[in-house]
Parts: structure tokens; sequence; C-alpha cells
């Protein structure tokens, strides 16, 4: 897997993850909703901390900056 999540939206995605899944954890929710929260918030951790989305490699997004190598 390349690297294709980055900077500020791995934060992101990191941050409103934890966010999604305090919610689903703590608020009273209907089972639907919290259950999103969960998986939602669940994707968003994991999607930042592996650093790889698979919808930014199915659209072509890329926001992790690659390093450039010398010839």
């Amino acid at each position: 897997m390349k690297c294709n999540v980055g900077g500020a939206d791995r934060t992101i995605r990191i941050v409103l993850g934890i966010v999604l899944l305090a919610i689903g954890l703590f608020y009273p929710l209907s089972t639907l909703w919290q259950t999103l929260a969960l998986i939602v918030g669940a994707i968003g951790v994991v999607t930042g901390l592996v650093r790889f989305c698979p919808a930014n490699a199915l659209l072509g997004i890329n926001t992790c900056q690659q390093q450039k190598q010398s010839h």
C-alpha cells in the first residue's frame, strides 16, 4: 500500500475519528446512528494511522508528500 493520506488530512481523519467514536460510545443515540458513528469513526482512525485510504486511491487523490529521490 502506497501512502495517499498525509499532513492535515491525516490529522483531521484521526481527530474526527476519535470524536465520532466517543459520540458513538457515550452519547445517547438510536442504534442506527450509534452504529454509523462507530463505523465512520473507526474508518477515519484506521485510514489516518495506516496513511492509506482506498477511496482516495480509487479517486486518484494523494495528500501524502512524497520524498524526492536524487538521480
